[in-house]
């Protein structure tokens, strides 16, 4: 059995602005410190670093999950202190479905049936944690795993929920790229492409420079696959 399985999540920033009344006093100058993040953001942040740095800076596969086997007690300290946190627990989910991607033993099927969980509770609370990534997770789970009678795989509940991911987050590096992935293994290779070019085009993310870049690369291949099967 071979499941290969990554995740995503991106965070938004809004920006606001005022207009003084014309009577009102000059305003002092602003302060140019960054508030500090809340500490279950710092730990979520943390998670995303680190897991970027295993799924595209380590190249050896026992470095690898003996790594992602500490990011999820990490990852369990988190969910267990913040316990009503979605983002939390979608950083759980996404954490053991690598983990169950680089394993692929008899324990991945559990694991990812515990992501799902996870995803599931995560949208129950807000669906809209982390630009919808639960539904990004959930979906591109859903077209990884084995179906019935081994795992839960659906294409249909797959594509289900990556378009639903996509309404939330239309214009995302990650639901275009795992949408653009399932199209692709579908042999939709015309809307995969679409996908993939669009995912290329989305914005950096300041803060996830390495899961950007690694995203990228995965994407390039992706297309060139495609162009290959063209071929053919």
């Amino acid at each position: 059995m071979k499941i290969h399985f990554a995740s995503l999540a991106c965070l938004c920033a809004v920006v606001m602005s005022m207009q003084a009344a014309q009577a009102a006093p000059t305003p002092p100058t602003p302060s140019k410190s960054t508030p500090a993040a809340s500490p279950v953001t710092a730990g979520i942040l943390q998670l995303q670093h680190d897991w970027a740095h295993i799924k595209y800076q380590t190249p050896d596969k026992d470095q690898q999950l003996d790594a992602i086997h500490q990011l999820e007690t990490q990852a369990d300290a988190l969910t267990l202190q913040y316990s009503d946190s979605p983002e939390a627990m979608i950083w759980k989910g996404i954490i053991l479905s690598t983990d169950a991607g680089l394993d692929q033993g008899l324990s991945a099927l559990g694991k990812v049936r515990d992501a799902r969980a996870l995803f599931e509770q995560a949208i129950k609370l807000n669906p809209y944690a982390l630009s919808g990534s639960a539904y990004t997770s959930l979906g591109s789970l859903y077209y990884q795993v084995p179906g019935w009678p081994l795992a839960f795989g659906s294409n249909t509940k797959a594509e289900e929920f990556l378009k639903k991911a996509l309404v939330i987050n239309p214009d995302g590096i990650d639901p275009n790229y795992f949408y653009g992935d399932f199209l692709m293994q579908d042999k939709r290779y015309d809307e995969a492409r679409t996908c993939f070019q669009h995912a290329l085009e989305a914005p950096d993310r300041p803060d996830r420079p390495v899961a950007d870049s690694g995203r990228r690369s995965e994407i390039k291949r992706a297309l060139a696959k495609i162009d290959g099967a063209l071929a053919n």
